[in-house]
């Protein structure tokens, strides 16, 4: 549909996972989990409804399904949006409990790399983080757990089998994430 979706295919394929282009309700269907990649958010909701996928991504996820969504994708699985959101009428998927900012870092010239700490369940790493026109996840709740930071700002969260991340760890060539994702949000 739109963003990086070779750039996830490839780094699970360099894990041993078989990954697959969703472009329909029947592709989606045949999957084990989900990767909702980074492109323009209200673009992604328009083509996701169009298509029946936002109806049924929402369905499988409330049932467990595994879902992912980076930059764009993470705006999509928030709860709540802020004004830019509103303002734009963007449908959200409702699904994990927290509130995200659009283009908090900035506009695509402002796009950059820092080194994140990860950390979730005892575990901690240090990772790449690349942003680009991203998001930032400005506060979660229930049982939706922030796991890193950039300063003060959450990029990163994880609630059961819903994983949000605001930075595209696709586009370092370290597989960290896409681990962690399937070893912390994939049944």
């Amino acid at each position: 549909m739109q963003g990086d979706v070779s750039e996830h295919l490839h780094a699970f394929d360099s894990l041993g996972v078989k990954a697959i282009s969703v472009r329909r309700v029947g592709d989606l269907e045949k999957s084990d989990a989900l990767v909702i990649p980074g492109g323009e958010s209200t673009t992604i909701s328009e083509l996701m409804q169009s298509s029946g996928l936002f109806e049924k991504t929402c369905e499988l996820a409330l049932g467990g399904f595994p879902v992912w969504g980076t930059c764009a994708g993470a705006i999509l699985l928030a709860s709540k949006g802020d004004s830019q959101v509103r303002k734009t009428g963007q449908a959200l998927l409702n699904l994990m409990q927290m509130q995200i900012n659009r283009n908090a870092f900035g506009r695509q010239r402002e796009s950059f790399e820092a080194q994140l700490n990860f950390k979730f369940s005892g575990k901690g790493f240090d990772f790449p983080g690349i942003f680009i026109r991203a998001p930032s996840i400005e506060r979660v709740w229930g049982n939706c757990k922030a796991v890193a930071f950039h300063g003060k700002k959450i990029v990163a969260a994880v609630q059961g089998n819903l994983f949000a991340t605001a930075f595209h760890p696709e586009l370092t060539g370290d597989g960290r994430i896409h681990e962690f994702f399937l070893e912390e949000c994939c049944p």
